[in-house]
């Protein structure tokens, strides 16, 4: 068993147009690797920055993430093995190739999967006026006046008659 700290940057975005870990971002890592009967166990952590938009009000969001991870890569007989048995209630399990892991997908998996689903840059965000797309967070206060449309045609009547007794007092 030994344990191990990696610095890395990953070469593609992970993650979704909404919110994402960049291209080229610094992820750490630290990991337990242990020598296990079906092939190499590697527990540990990851941190990575994810960045993204608001969901309800478009503002720039940065998200700092820290992960564990776990995953086993077998020997490649014993993965071989297993994929024919289609052993479906087994964690992913990664394989061996020339006496090398790959720990990026690993990693990449689960970084991705703690990504928010709709990220919002508060807990309590109000999002954006649906009338002009205004910030509520900017004023809470902001609000239109507006009417039903199946009462405006009360409003025109009320108007005309407002103006009316006013004609009539000059």
């Amino acid at each position: 068993m030994i344990e191990v700290e990696r610095r890395f940057t990953n070469s593609e975005q992970w993650g979704t147009s909404v919110i994402a870990i960049p291209a080229g971002t610094s992820i750490a890592a630290r990991m337990r690797v242990e020598s296990v009967l079906e092939g190499i166990l590697v527990t540990g952590s990851a941190q990575a920055r994810a960045t993204g938009e608001c969901v309800r009000c478009l503002a720039d969001i940065e998200d700092d993430l820290l992960v564990l991870f776990s995953g086993l890569f077998a020997y490649p007989q014993r993965a071989q093995a297993a994929a024919d048995a289609g052993d479906e209630d087994e964690d992913e399990v990664y394989a061996i190739d020339h006496d090398l892991i790959d720990l990026e997908p690993l990693i990449r998996d689960s970084l991705v999967t703690a990504l928010p689903f709709q990220p919002l840059c508060q807990a309590d965000c109000m999002g954006l006026c649906p009338e002009c797309g205004f910030r509520l967070a900017d004023d809470p206060d902001h609000q239109h006046e507006s009417i039903d449309s199946r009462w405006a045609v009360l409003q025109d009547v009320l108007r005309e008659a407002k103006n009316a007794d006013e004609t009539k007092e000059s």
